[in-house]
């Protein structure tokens, strides 16, 4: 394995993981609820009897916080508050258009299935000992690395 130490960010990583643990606890303590995506999103209906407006305006601000986040973050670097040269460099995604609809139909497939998602099985389910996160975790963390390993060194 090689790790690319030029762009390994030990401190700003565990900076992240201490502020999206944070987020999780303090959603779950005041809220009473996981913060687990596919089930904000799930529960977004659109035309559903029932459904009160403040359950729908933060479910929508919520989401919306998720899409405007790394946009705030690169205009930071124009403005000098990101770290230096991090979002420089070009991203590069080694596949088609196909190929990543594909792979996000499976992964809203395997949500269904699993009950979940990785933000609310392997953040908030892990962190409260639950079983049935751990089980969902690891598969979902075991069909990604053999995903990879199968198009990356077979395919």
């Amino acid at each position: 394995m090689h790790i690319d130490w030029q762009h390994f960010t030990p401190w700003s990583s565990l900076a992240g993981g201490v502020m999206l643990g944070l987020a999780a606890a303090l959603f779950v303590l005041l809220n009473g609820r996981i913060l687990g995506i596919s089930g904000i999103l799930g529960g977004l209906r659109l035309r559903e009897h029932g459904t009160r407006g403040g359950d729908r305006a933060w479910r929508v601000s919520f989401l919306l916080g998720l899409l405007a986040a790394p946009l705030l973050w690169m205009a930071g670097e124009g403005w000098g508050l990101a770290q230096p040269g991090l979002m420089s460099d070009a991203m590069v995604i080694d596949a088609d258009w196909g190929m990543l609809i594909v792979a996000g139909l499976l992964v809203g497939l395997g949500t269904r299935y699993g009950a979940g998602c990785t933000s609310g099985h392997g953040v908030c389910g892990l962190s409260r000992l639950s079983p049935r996160s751990l089980v969902a975790t690891m598969a979902f963390m075991g069909a990604g690395f053999a995903t990879v390993y199968v198009l990356r060194h077979i395919v």
